[in-house]
């Protein structure tokens, strides 16, 4: 591939508007070849920086302090995030939801960068479905771990109608899904204090936290924000 060429590996209509998946070669990296998602004609994410995502799963382990964790997923995007999870001895298990079966076709069909390496990977099972629809049903089972990566933040979602999971009543049910002692995380490009405020009115402890990234193709320094719930 020639510096600065565009190949589409996917182009699908969803309900949530056009789902592109395109390859790379960066013009100021020669060599370096990224993979990137647009939705509706915007950027979703890139597999040239993937601090953030890597950074929510470590931190989920390390405030939970336990071992042999069962973790649920809300969102598969290009795989970092249940990469990440899955690099620890301490987890057992990675369930993913994804709500876009496109995303997960590419998956499978080795299209993404982790292809070969998660579609090879045993404790790692992936569904199709709304996370956010499972989490506020009764639970059949608990996790120790959720981990939601699915929105560019709680006020600014992919879909057209706002999901009650980001409200405390939302919120109580999703705890529901965990066990004692479990932590709910979820990533956002913003820091929202509404969400804070429902987070502290839902769980014992609360954690928010930047992280803080220089995104190198433009020379700018990039913040999003972790949000952990422990109960």
């Amino acid at each position: 591939m020639s510096p600065g060429n565009l190949e589409i590996l996917a182009y699908e209509a969803t309900p949530l508007g056009p789902l592109c998946l395109r390859r790379r070669e960066l013009l100021s990296e020669p060599g370096t070849v990224v993979t990137e998602v647009t939705l509706n004609h915007e950027f979703l994410m890139s597999s040239y920086n993937t601090d953030s995502e890597r950074a929510i799963s470590n931190r989920s382990i390390e405030i939970h302090g336990g071992n042999h964790l069962t973790t649920l997923v809300g969102g598969l995007g290009l795989g970092y995030t249940a990469r990440e999870l899955l690099t620890h001895e301490k987890i057992t298990s990675v369930e993913v939801i994804e709500y876009l079966p496109q995303v997960i076709d590419w998956l499978r069909s080795d299209l993404v960068p982790l292809s070969s390496e998660l579609n090879a990977c045993k404790h790692l099972k992936i569904t199709a479905g709304d996370v956010y629809q499972r989490l506020l049903a009764e639970p059949t089972e608990q996790f120790d771990l959720i981990v939601i990566d699915v929105d560019h933040s709680p006020d600014d979602q992919l879909g057209e109608e706002d999901h009650a999971f980001y409200t405390a009543a939302g919120l109580s049910k999703a705890k529901a899904h965990l066990r004692e002692g479990g932590l709910l995380a979820v990533w956002s490009y913003a820091e929202d204090s509404d969400f804070s405020e429902a987070l502290r009115s839902t769980f014992d402890t609360v954690h928010v936290e930047p992280i803080t990234t220089i995104n190198t193709l433009v020379d700018h320094e990039q913040t999003d924000w972790l949000f952990f719930g422990v109960k």
